[in-house]
Parts: C-alpha cells; sequence; structure tokens
C-alpha cells in the first residue's frame, strides 16, 4: 500500500512522483499511471479525486487492471520527469466528512434500533443509506441523527489499521468483511468497527454536524437521505434563503408559513371548481349557440387552437340536445388537424367510418365507435376544406 498516499495520510494536498505508464484506453481518453498518489479512485462508494497533474486536470481516477488510472484531458509532456501532483482538497474533504458521518448515522442506527445499513451512495448533493428495515418512523430518525451529531460533538478519534483475516475476532465488526487480504479497518473506538478503504478525517468533530433529510420507502427497503458537515450549512443557506423569501409573499412569519399554505391551497381549490363550474356553463352556452344555428340535424364549425379533449367535451355536450344531431368538429392547430365525429342515439350514421375515410387525406389515424370518433393528422388541406368533405360524407 505505499504506493497508495492517501492511506499514509488522507490530508496530503500535494506530492511529487514518477510517471510509471501514460496511455489511451479505448475511447481514446488518456491516462497515466504513476509510482505513488494522494489520488483516491472511485471505490467503496466513494467517488474519485480530482485536481491536477503537472496543471493539467485530473478529470477521473479509476482502479483498474491492478493499476490506478488517473484520467486527463491530454498527454503530459515530460513522460520522464517529476509529476507535481494536487488535489481538489475541498472535494476530498468534502468526501472525508460524508463518508464518515455515514458510518456515524449507520453505527447510530444499529446500535438503537439494529437496523443493519445494506449500501450507500455519496452523491454530489447528499449522500443516502439503504435500510434493511421496511419502516422508518420520525422518532427512529429524529434518535439516530440526535446520537450521531453526539459522537460527533465528542470528537472522538477516527483511527484506521490494517489487519489480516485471523486478526477479524478480535474486533466487533458492524458488518461481515467481504475481502480476505488487505483489509483495513475505520474504527471509532467503543462506538463503530467497519471494514473500509475510504478516506476519512482524524477525528469526529471535522464531520461537523449530520442533518437527516428525509426517507422513502424502496421495495421492502427504507431509502434515507442525509448530509453532513459543510453540506448541512449549505442546505440551511438554500432553505433560509427560500423561506426568507417566502415570508413576505404569505405575508406570514417563518413559523405561520405552513398554515399560510394550507390556507391559500384551499382558495386555489376553491377557485379552480368555481373555474371548472365557469367553464361548463360557458361551454353549454357555446352547445346551445351551435344548435340554434344548425341546419338538418347537422351541428359543425371549425375552431382554430382548441385540444382533442376540449372538441370531445363540446360534442358530448351538444349531443344532449336532440337524439337526432349529428356533430363534426375540426380544429386547426399550428401543422396539424383535429376532428370529432358524434351523432345522437336517434342518428343511424356510422362516425367510425366517416372518420376513417378523411385519415388518408390528411396523413392521420384515429379511433372510436360508431357513435363517437375521433383522430388527426397533417394540415394538408384548410380546416374549412376538411370538414366540408366530411359533411358530404354524411349527406351521402
Amino acid at each position: 500500500m505505499k504506493d497508495k498516499l492517501y492511506y499514509q495520510d488522507a490530508y496530503m494536498q500535494e506530492f511529487t512522483s514518477k510517471i510509471i505508464k501514460q496511455d489511451q484506453d479505448d475511447s481514446g481518453k488518456w491516462y497515466v499511471v504513476l509510482k505513488e498518489t494522494a489520488f483516491y479512485p472511485t471505490g467503496g462508494g466513494q467517488p474519485h479525486d480530482t485536481g491536477t497533474l503537472n496543471g493539467i486536470p485530473v478529470e477521473n481516477v479509476e482502479a483498474l487492471e491492478g493499476e490506478i488510472r488517473h484520467f486527463i484531458q491530454g498527454p503530459l509532456k515530460d513522460a520522464n520527469g517529476d509529476v507535481a501532483g494536487r488535489i481538489d482538497w475541498e472535494r476530498r474533504f468534502d468526501h472525508m466528512q460524508q463518508h464518515s458521518g455515514q458510518h456515524i448515522l449507520s453505527a447510530a442506527l444499529e446500535s438503537l434500533f439494529d437496523f443493519k445499513t445494506v449500501s450507500f451512495h455519496l452523491g454530489q448533493e447528499f449522500l443516502t443509506i439503504d435500510l434493511d428495515v421496511e419502516e422508518l418512523t420520525e422518532e427512529h430518525a429524529w434518535k439516530a441523527e440526535d446520537l450521531a451529531n453526539q459522537i460527533i460533538l465528542e470528537n472522538r478519534p477516527i483511527e484506521t489499521k490494517w489487519i489480516s483475516a485471523d486478526e477479524l475476532a478480535n474486533y466487533p465488526l458492524r458488518k461481515k468483511i467481504a475481502v480476505s487480504d488487505n483489509i483495513r479497518l475505520v474504527i471509532i473506538p467503543e462506538f463503530d468497527y467497519n471494514g473500509c478503504g475510504g478516506t476519512h478525517p482524524s477525528a469526529t468533530g471535522q464531520v461537523a454536524s449530520l442533518k437527516i433529510l428525509d426517507w422513502e420507502k424502496q421495495k421492502k427497503k427504507i431509502r434515507l437521505r442525509f448530509v453532513c458537515g459543510n453540506r448541512v450549512r449549505k442546505q440551511l443557506f438554500q432553505k433560509h434563503k427560500i423561506l426568507t423569501e417566502l415570508s413576505p409573499l404569505l405575508n406570514a412569519p417563518e413559523e405561520g408559513m405552513s398554515e399560510s399554505v394550507q390556507r391559500l391551497l384551499q382558495n386555489v381549490k376553491s377557485l379552480e371548481k368555481e373555474l371548472e363550474s365557469s367553464k361548463e356553463e360557458l361551454l353549454k352556452h357555446e352547445a346551445i349557440g351551435l344548435v340554434n344555428q344548425s341546419q338538418n340535424s347537422l351541428v359543425s364549425k371549425v375552431f382554430r387552437d382548441r385540444s382533442m379533449q376540449e372538441l370531445q367535451k363540446l360534442a358530448r355536450t351538444i349531443i344532449p340536445f336532440n337524439e337526432k344531431l349529428n356533430v363534426i368538429l375540426v380544429s386547426e392547430t399550428d401543422n396539424k388537424l383535429q376532428i370529432v365525429c358524434a351523432r345522437g342515439n336517434g342518428s343511424i350514421i356510422n362516425m367510425k367510418e366517416i372518420a376513417a375515410s378523411v385519415f388518408p387525406l390528411i396523413n392521420g389515424k384515429g379511433g372510436g365507435n360508431d357513435s363517437f370518433a375521433q383522430g388527426g393528422g397533417e394540415a394538408a388541406m384548410s380546416g374549412e376544406e376538411l370538414l366540408q368533405v366530411l359533411i358530404g360524407k354524411i349527406v351521402l
């Protein structure tokens, strides 16, 4: 492990090394392999480090085929000289905070409730752990968060230790170790003993704080979302900014926003009902007007920018006025034409056949039944021309 400087000193931000190999992968991306490196490669749920090699950005670091590959934007010019590496410390320390916070929270959940963590993901904005339980209550979450922050506040040491498989029995491990050699333990004394290959701070106090955000059921497990360290401050800033902006808009203090929003939503629902009722009345008046203008039991009209749903609703509103009515409605929308053909129970015209007969004219398609059919296609003719074709089908 001497070539993995991040295990020797997780706080190392700069180092010098030699190039062992410089090459391109199958996709053409350049990478270098160094004699030793402080760049942590993706693994164990923790993302890779970023930074620079001789000033060239390192975009990705992966452990592949027994070597640590540093993927860079282009080849290094002097492949035989020393290489100066610089770690993006803000990213590295963030990962150290988050990963250690995950250990602490998982240990808290297990010690309090025997809720075992089965997977872990460290994302750019927050972390998630999947718990092998089907339910998590607010009381569970609050007690686990409280214990986790207590452990952080106590500033307990975080130790790392390399052991052999024979020594595993000496430690109360939180979960079974998946490897048989190069076993690395991350230990928070008298609280958590866990096999881990990630980077961690030297004490829990550097995690700073931990906040559970929410959780949801995923199949038969619970996925819990949380943040640690500087991400807690970012979350607080974002939420405080939103609350500060909403307070004058809602004319309510922060503690009264929930009630204010509930009243607002109730008012919106009431207005929506009134609006829907008004639309129904307008549609009814429109239907009456079209029926009064109809001739020979035929109601027909071309509209502009009426949706298919509106056409269907208008046709269904018209039909009850007279069971012998036939209704042909067309709408022109951008480069499309839409039609609705409907009839009352007293008419014997097959509306599905009439609609189907004009679809080839507009490269269209549709569906329905003998009494009510609809469809659409391209604006290969004007809406009025299509209406006249449809009317002609009815007369025939």
